[in-house]
């Protein structure tokens, strides 16, 4: 029973927090000043100072916005399928969301990193997860589209991702939902939580050349909620930090039951003692299923290979492995400061801020200032390791980020506001309030070695009268500040594809060069790659019928195509002969099941159809492409089974008869 002292706090504060999101605060009308237009105002013809990727949560998909415009440049498809892009619709992106699970089009897409090289963003990736069905991706910048995607075993789900560590040779995942392991008999009772349950933190190494992901190992852990993550930089290199809750390992009523103790914990795990473990062979193997995905912009196609076995290592039973910091209840998040000396975190119904210092851990460590152990884990003794504390921030503090100037801002959920402090003293600076309940922050390079403190973006959960109404549910929002001051400006609200949790951002010369403008054709090894219109055929194979064409504009060829049986089969694979920048074609024919194709200049695609009736299908160029796009069309007959209407295709011959 949880005492009634905490109930009527957390009753309080829900209703503090009611008050804050249903209450217009009289300065909301007066919060912007008069430059602000100005700090946002992008000329046409000019390019933002920053790409913005932001995670777009239960869409599955990563949004990219300008900064400071805030004007959405790109929606990537990752984790669901996208019918503007034909992604996940096209027979060469099925497989990037297959799963051990069979093909999953969906996932909830929460937090966001960029590729690091010596502590800084470098511009070559960006990593994502997908919390549902647990996953990584990488999408690749020369692109701006997914390039990998590998599902993680022993994980009930993964919201502690991905998170990267100084020169990107990992990237790191922990368990959301502790769960019996993949290798276990998982039918237990669900009350046998503290038992059969446990936790995992997956270390995938990353290529240094092409960005190819594997799982190196996974650290077997207590059965806890792993929420968020940090990577350790500079003096902390070679250590990781994991925020844990639930550590009363309750199985029902979490709210209520997960919430007892006063303190959870952050989680030090020393990756390299476990690659030093790894090496000498203390791993054990164990037998697991789970796909890994990639597409190829050589062939522009994907495979799916279902792997079996990962080496777990033993939080428990190798020394030196992990050790737990005690942290106000339930801590949301783990941020560490561009020094790397610095490591704060702080419960969400908390009324302060700890700052823990590294040297003060690994001097606790080494002197074993402990208070016990935890499932067999050290527990450092929380003033051992703590540096400080910031004292009434506000009320819900939730995740920090770094300006590089020696300061560090928090999101303040329940009292709705940013609160900006400094890391030495631990003095509040400057405190601004957002509309409203804001969770993650984002400054450009934030969790970085050289942070660029220029701008921060909240993001809100609630936006109660900032936006026009769009019915029961509102537009998500974030809102842009101008951080380069002692004071914080609000400068900018705009809405976002929904729900952004948390966002990166990277200057954007460091990014735009590299873009890719056009495929070459001459170098397309698709298998039914379409060079001219010259090689373009249609061919029977028994029930299946292979359509080779090709698109330019402002015609489809073949564009007439005759012999199509009920009962058929038909792949259309359309090649784009364009080599000029931004000239996609799309491609889509009437009565199919799935979505369209949109092919890029070089690029080879196919839509597979199922005709269902005898009759004229038009075909025809999605994508507006020029003056006579409206043109750029034909049909394809489709006749009963057993037909014997010949199986032609042609461009310009099959005259009208007279």
């Amino acid at each position: 029973m949880k005492p009634i002292k905490y109930v009527l706090g957390v009753a309080s504060l829900a209703l503090l927090a009611s008050g804050i999101q249903s209450c217009k605060p009289k300065s909301a009308d007066t919060a912007i000043s008069g430059d602000a237009a100005a700090k946002t105002y992008v000329a046409p013809g000019q390019y933002d100072e920053f790409y913005n990727f932001v995670s777009g949560g239960f869409s599955g998909q990563l949004s990219v916005y300008g900064i400071p415009s805030g004007r959405l440049l790109r929606v990537i498809p990752v984790f669901s399928q996208d019918p503007e892009k034909g992604w996940g619709f096209s027979e060469e992106t099925k497989p990037m969301l297959n799963t051990s699970h069979g093909n999953v089009p969906w996932d909830d897409l929460h937090h966001v990193q960029l590729s690091k090289t010596n502590g800084e963003n470098d511009g070559r990736w960006v990593f994502v997860n997908g919390n549902n069905t647990p996953r990584l991706a990488r999408i690749d910048l020369k692109t701006f589209r997914t390039a990998e995607i590998l599902e993680l075993p022993n994980s009930g789900g993964n919201h502690s991702s991905p998170f990267i560590t100084e020169n990107t040779e990992y990237v790191v995942a922990g368990t959301r939902f502790s769960v019996p392991l993949d290798e276990s008999d998982g039918d237990v009772p669900i009350n046998t939580y503290k038992k059969n349950f446990k936790g995992t933190l997956s270390f995938v190494s990353v290529d240094q050349k092409d960005g190819n992901m594997d799982i190196a190992f996974q650290i077997e852990t207590p059965g806890v909620n792993f929420d968020l993550s940090r990577s350790g930089k500079g003096p902390s290199h070679g250590w990781f930090f994991f925020s844990c809750y639930n550590t009363e390992q309750a199985n029902t009523l979490l709210e209520v039951n997960a919430s007892k103790n006063d303190k959870d914990f952050i989680m030090a795990v020393n990756w390299k003692k476990a690659e030093e473990y790894l090496k000498a062979g203390k791993g054990r193997k164990t037998k697991v299923k789970y796909a890994h995905n990639k597409y190829s912009e050589e062939s522009h196609t994907s495979t799916s290979e279902i792997k079996n076995e990962v080496v777990v290592l033993s939080s428990k039973e190798l020394k030196d492995l992990c050790y737990f910091i005690p942290c106000p209840k339930s801590p949301h998040g783990i941020d560490i400061d561009p020094t790397g000396e610095y490591m704060v975190s702080s419960g969400k119904l908390a009324a302060l801020i700890p700052v823990f210092s590294f040297s003060k851990m690994i001097k606790a460590i080494e002197n074993k200032t402990f208070e016990g152990d935890y499932n067999g884990i050290p527990v450092i003794k929380y003033e051992a390791a703590l540096y400080g504390e910031v004292q009434k921030p506000g009320l819900g503090p939730l995740h920090t980020e770094f300006d590089g100037r020696g300061n560090a801002v928090t999101t303040m959920f329940v009292s709705s506001e940013i609160v900006k402090w400094n890391i030495k003293d631990l003095k509040v600076i400057d405190r601004q309030p957002v509309y409203y309940s804001p969770g993650h922050l984002m400054i450009p390079g934030g969790d970085s070695k050289k942070p660029d403190g220029k701008y921060l973006i909240a993001y809100n959960k609630i936006t109660k009268d900032r936006f026009l109404p769009t019915g029961p549910e509102l537009a998500q929002s974030a809102q842009l500040f101008d951080i380069s001051g002692d004071k914080m400006q609000l400068i900018l609200d705009f809405p976002t594809i929904g729900e952004p949790h948390y966002a990166q951002a990277i200057r954007a010369d460091k990014v735009k060069e590299q873009s890719v403008k056009t495929f070459k054709l001459e170098a397309n090894k698709h298998p039914y790659v379409s060079k001219g219109e010259g090689e373009t055929k249609v061919v029977r194979d028994k029930n299946k019928v292979h359509v080779y064409m090709t698109a330019i504009r402002s015609h489809l060829t073949p564009d007439n195509i005759e012999g199509i049986k009920i009962g058929d089969e038909v792949y259309f694979h359309v090649t784009n002969l364009e080599q000029d920048w931004d000239v996609p074609h799309g491609f889509a024919v009437k009565g199919a099941n799935n979505g369209e194709l949109l092919v890029m200049p070089g690029e080879t695609q196919t839509l597979k159809w199922v005709p269902d009736r005898v009759g004229i299908f038009p075909i025809y160029c999605t994508d507006f492409c020029s003056a006579l796009h409206q043109e750029m069309s034909g049909y394809v007959r489709v006749s009963p089974a057993g037909s014997k209407v010949a199986l032609v295709g042609n461009t310009g011959t099959n005259l009208p008869a007279e």
